[in-house]
């Protein structure tokens, strides 16, 4: 067999095992279409005891994956938030099931109208390296909310933390109810062109124009969460101690590898050389050093700390003044470096950075820097740093971003009550809370009528009387 037939038949292979999976889960779920409220809420009952219980074990997998992550940065991104999910999503679970009562216009009374939300049936969700236990467990907690069965595909770059989570939910879920799909770039790839009910990727922007090309093989309806570069405003008054300090931990949490971290940050031109040095003291004061700091994150693989490297090599080339804020790194802990004098043609400006590298854009007044993020794709998150009231109302309405914060960074994605999603290049689609039941769920009109059937009075033949008696009262 030539090398092109053995790789054919792998793929082969793997494609009939992946269909496999999904067929005994739409058998599954066939056979008990409509988990009632009780057993959704078991379901999620088991998944929170289970993450609390084995919280240690999961500390150990992620830091193994990045050759170090910081234990208090998983407990706080990334376990906190998948038990708040949880608990949120059991407070309000039954509302979220109950029929939605709709009106009906005179001309079809006695009738009816409600909205039923039906599980869709089966859900694939392809989770990405940066939080793979959060990015796997919080539309889990949707998907299993609104009743559906699920297909989780790991990604290849935390493979400890895809083998336990493997493992862990099958403690408590047969592999018809929820599965865990291992493997390299070819799985992901056979995996987003599988006949789902609903597809969710988290990702870059690049390979969800992939994802969604296969999905569309199949009509597959998808909720992409992509990202992109993600501006900070810091505002001609605000204290740039308040500012540099939210931006600085919004940048270094897990090492700046956050879909919605700060990716630049817009600066008044005569403010620069104040915010270099409030941002570097509040860097500091989060890390005094990198040597054996436990709390700072290492970048995940040797490939994405060269990519950086490649970021910042050709910044420099092109112009850019970088201002690195420790000597050296260790390891894969990269240094926080703030990169001054930037350029649209630099890669550093063009590409997500999804590091600990933060270009500095100055501008002169609020509209040149709103024009500025207004002329480039549409961000997954946008920060406003001032306390201006009447500034904070222009940014929000005249600008377009997934998400907000004023005054803050990353903390609207905790916040269970708020749709999380992209725009446009961004990505498409909520979940998070109430907006998570909902896109896992089908919106199902209903009519319902009885015995006596009000609409003999419009059948034909069309000449009669009471026709022409019911078209002047209901068409004006």
């Amino acid at each position: 067999m030539s090398v092109d037939s053995a790789y054919d038949h792998n793929i082969s292979s793997l494609q009939d095992e992946l269909n496999s999976l999904l067929d005994k889960q739409r058998q599954a779920y066939a056979a008990h279409p409509f988990a009632p409220l009780a057993q959704r809420q078991q379901w999620l009952k088991s998944l929170r005891q289970l993450l609390s219980a084995e919280r240690e074990v999961l500390i150990d997998a992620l830091s193994q994956d990045f050759s170090h992550r910081s234990p208090d940065e998983t407990l706080f991104a990334e376990l906190m938030p998948c038990l708040h999910s949880i608990d949120y999503t059991l407070k309000h679970l039954k509302r979220w099931m109950k029929p939605s009562a709709r009106s009906v216009g005179m001309m079809f009374v006695p009738a009816s109208a409600k909205v039923v939300y039906q599980p869709l049936g089966v859900v694939g969700i392809i989770v990405p390296w940066n939080y793979p236990l959060y990015l796997a467990i919080g539309p889990l907690v949707g998907a299993l909310a609104a009743g559906n069965r699920v297909m989780l595909k790991l990604s290849e770059f935390t493979p400890a933390t895809g083998r336990l989570l493997k493992d862990l939910l099958g403690r408590i879920f047969p592999e018809d109810m929820v599965t865990v799909v291992l493997g390299e770039a070819d799985v992901a790839v056979a995996f987003s062109s599988l006949g789902f009910d609903h597809l969710l990727f988290t990702g870059s922007t690049h390979v969800g124009k992939q994802v969604m090309r296969a999905a569309a093989e199949n009509l597959t309806p998808i909720t992409l969460e992509l990202g992109g570069k993600s501006p900070a405003i810091v505002s001609a008054d605000v204290p740039l101690k308040d500012a540099a300090q939210r931006i600085a931990w919004g940048k270094t949490l897990n090492a700046g590898q956050t879909c919605i971290a700060p990716d630049y940050v817009l600066v008044p031109q005569d403010r620069v050389d104040g915010f270099v040095e409030a941002y570097r003291q509040a860097v500091h004061s989060f890390y005094p050093t990198l040597t054996d700091n436990p709390d700072y994150t290492a970048i995940i693989n040797e490939r994405q700390l060269a990519r950086l490297e490649r970021l910042q090599a050709d910044a420099t080339l092109k112009g850019a003044r970088l201002v690195p804020l420790y000597e050296q790194g260790q390891g894969r802990r990269m240094p926080h470096t703030l990169v001054l004098q930037v350029s649209d043609d630099m890669q550093i400006m063009q590409d997500e950075i999804f590091g600990p590298l933060l270009p500095v854009v100055t501008y002169t007044h609020l509209d040149q820097a709103l024009a500025y993020i207004n002329a480039r794709p549409r961000p997954l998150a946008l920060y406003y740093f001032g306390y201006n009231k009447a500034e904070q109302q222009r940014v929000i309405q005249h600008t377009h971003s997934g998400g907000v914060s004023i005054n803050e960074t990353l903390l609207h994605v905790a916040i269970d009550d708020l749709p999380f999603g992209g725009v446009g290049h961004s990505g498409m689609g909520h979940y998070h809370g109430h907006e998570g039941f909902l896109t896992f769920s089908k919106a199902k009109g209903v009519l319902v009528k009885q015995r006596w059937n009000s609409s003999l009075m419009i059948y034909p033949p069309y000449g009669r009387q009471l026709v022409r008696l019911i078209q002047k009262l209901f068409i004006r």
